[in-house]
C-alpha cells in the first residue's frame, strides 16, 4: 500500500447536496496516524527517485576571474524524515508537513578557469533542514471514485553543505559557498513537482475501489460516493451508494435511503455504518430476479426420528391426512416470495419479515404436477451478521411463520394441520439453504489490498456499525 489509504483521508471540497448514502465510513484521527506512517514511508521511496538534472554556470571568483563550473550525475544516496505530521482542518481538508527533513547525495563536478585550465572530482552534498507543507484536494471522479490533487505547495531548504573530492582544493574551496547555494535552490524546486507527482500517482490506486462489486449472478453493489465527504476537526465522514442493482439492470427500488448518523466513537481507525436501506435493496433485486423461490421435494427432506414412519416409501405427502385423496403420489412444494423481504434494525435485533406462497403439486406417474392448493405463508427470522474477511455475511433462524388458505383444489381441509409440515420444510429445507448463500456475503468497501483486523460489529437503530483497524498487505 502506497499513499492511496492516507489521501483518501482527505477533503478539500465542501458538502454538497444529494441523495441521503445507504452506507456511511467514518476515517478516525487513529486512521489517519496510519496512513502518516504509510504515507512517510512512501514519500521517502519517492524522494529517494529525485533526478537532480545536470546544471552548469559561471562565476567570478578572485583572483582567477571568470570560473566556469558543471555539476553531473547527481544520485540520491540517503533520504530522512524525522518529523512529520498530519492535521484536519474542518471544513477544508488536511494539511500535510515534513520538517527536519535531509537528503544526502552525490554527484560529479567539473570547473574551467582561465581559459585553459582545467579539473575535475567528485562531490557530496548533505541538505539539511527540509521542510515541505501541502494540501491535498480529494473529489469525486465521473466514476464515484476519489480522486486527488494537490492544491498547493511550498517547500525551503535551510542549507545544503558539499564536500569536493578530487582537484585542487583551494580552487573549490573558493567558490564553495556560491554552490552551495546553487545547489540547495536547486533540490528546493525538486520538491513541490515531486509531491504533486506523488499525489497524482494516487489516482491509478484509488481507482481500485470497488465502487461497483459482483455479488453473485444476480446481483451487484454499488459503492459511489454520493457526495463530497465532511471534513471535522477529528474525523472524516465518506457517504456512499450502498445499493444493490440486478446486474447490468440499475432499476431504483420503491424506496429511498433514510439519514442516518453515526456515533462519535474513535477506538478504530474505520468505522462502516451499513443500513437498512442496503439489505432492502437487496431483497427487492433477489425477489425481482426470481431468486427467491425454492422447490421441495422429499429427497431435501431430513426427517426427524420421531416423525419417520415404518414405511418403506416416506414423502412430504404423507404426513397429512389429505394425502389419503392422492394414494401412491409423491408431492412437491414450491415456496415463493410475493413481495421483497423487509429488513428492521432495532439494537442488538436484526429481524426479516416475508410474505411468501407454498404451492402444493402432487407429482403425477408421467411426472406433471397438479396443483392441489396455495398456502399463504408470513414468516419472521432473526439474523446474525459477521464480517468474514472484507464481506459481510449472515444466518437466519426462524422466530415465527402464520399460515392461511389462499387457494384450494382438493375442497377444505384444516390449514393448521399442516403448519408441522412446513415448519420442518422451513428449518430443515429453506433456511439451511439460504443460510448457505448468506454465508458467502457480499464485498464491503474496500481499496486496494486491504484487510480489516480487530473488526467488531453492532446492529443499531435503522444501521449496523462495523468498527474495525486496517492494515494493507502491498
Amino acid at each position: 500500500m502506497t499513499l492511496c489509504w492516507w489521501f483518501l483521508l482527505v477533503a478539500f471540497i465542501p458538502m454538497t447536496s444529494g441523495t441521503n448514502p445507504g452506507v456511511k465510513v467514518k476515517l478516525t484521527e487513529k486512521g489517519l496516524e496510519y496512513g502518516r506512517q504509510l504515507g512517510m514511508v512512501s514519500i521517502q521511496q519517492k524522494l529517494k527517485s529525485i533526478k537532480v538534472p545536470d546544471f552548469s554556470g559561471s562565476q567570478t571568483v578572485s583572483p582567477i576571474g571568470n570560473v566556469k563550473y558543471s555539476l553531473s550525475n547527481m544520485c540520491i544516496v540517503s533520504v530522512g524524515l524525522p518529523q512529520s505530521a498530519v492535521n484536519l482542518v474542518q471544513g477544508t481538508g488536511m494539511r500535510l508537513s515534513v520538517s527536519n527533513a535531509f537528503i544526502s547525495l552525490r554527484g560529479n563536478w567539473k570547473v574551467k578557469y582561465l581559459h585553459i585550465i582545467k579539473d575535475s572530482g567528485s562531490f557530496d552534498l548533505k541538505v539539511k533542514g527540509l521542510t515541505i507543507g501541502t494540501s491535498i484536494a480529494i473529489k469525486s471522479d465521473e466514476t464515484g471514485r476519489p480522486a486527488v490533487s494537490n492544491v498547493n505547495c511550498g517547500a525551503t531548504v535551510s542549507s545544503a553543505s558539499v564536500k569536493f573530492h578530487g582537484g585542487a582544493s583551494w580552487l573549490y574551496n573558493l567558490f564553495r559557498k556560491f554552490i552551495d547555494k546553487a545547489l540547495r535552490s536547486a533540490m528546493q524546486k525538486q520538491m513541490c513537482p515531486l509531491v504533486t507527482n506523488a499525489i497524482s500517482d494516487l489516482n491509478p490506486q484509488l481507482k481500485t475501489l470497488n465502487v461497483l462489486a459482483k455479488v453473485d449472478q444476480y446481483a451487484e453493489i454499488e459503492y459511489s460516493m454520493v457526495s463530497s465527504p465532511i471534513v471535522s476537526n477529528s474525523s472524516i465522514d465518506f457517504s456512499l451508494k450502498g445499493e444493490f442493482y440486478n446486474i447490468g439492470k440499475h432499476q431504483e427500488p420503491p424506496f429511498s435511503p433514510s439519514a442516518f448518523t453515526l456515533p462519535s466513537q474513535i477506538n478504530n481507525m474505520l468505522y462502516i455504518g451499513m443500513s437498512a436501506f442496503t439489505a432492502n435493496s437487496a431483497a427487492f433485486v433477489y425477489n425481482k430476479a426470481g431468486a427467491l423461490h425454492l422447490f421441495v421435494t422429499d429427497d431435501m427432506v431430513h426427517y426427524p426420528t420421531k416423525l419417520s414412519h415404518p414405511t418403506q416409501h416416506q414423502d412430504i405427502w404423507s404426513l397429512h391426512p389429505i394425502a389419503k385423496r392422492f394414494p401412491g403420489l409423491m408431492m412437491k412444494l414450491l415456496v415463493q416470495t410475493v413481495k421483497p423481504p423487509v429488513t428492521t434494525f432495532e439494537p442488538n435485533n436484526l429481524t426479516v419479515q416475508a410474505s411468501s406462497t407454498v404451492t402444493a403439486y402432487a407429482i403425477q406417474p408421467n411426472t406433471t404436477l397438479s396443483p392441489l392448493f396455495v398456502l399463504n405463508l408470513e414468516t419472521s427470522v432473526s439474523a446474525q451478521v459477521f464480517v468474514r474477511g472484507m464481506r459481510l455475511a449472515g444466518a437466519v433462524t426462524l422466530n415465527k411463520m402464520t399460515l392461511t388458505l389462499g387457494t384450494s383444489y382438493v375442497g377444505e381441509f384444516q390449514v393448521r394441520s399442516l403448519d408441522s409440515i412446513l415448519q420442518l420444510v422451513l428449518k430443515v429445507v429453506v433456511i439451511p439453504r439460504l443460510n448457505v448463500q448468506l454465508a458467502k456475503g457480499y464485498p464491503l468497501p474496500a481499496l486496494g489490498k486491504m484487510k480489516l483486523v480487530n473488526t467488531q460489529l453492532e446492529v443499531l437503530k435503522d444501521y449496523m456499525l462495523i468498527g474495525t483497524d486496517v492494515q494493507f498487505t502491498g
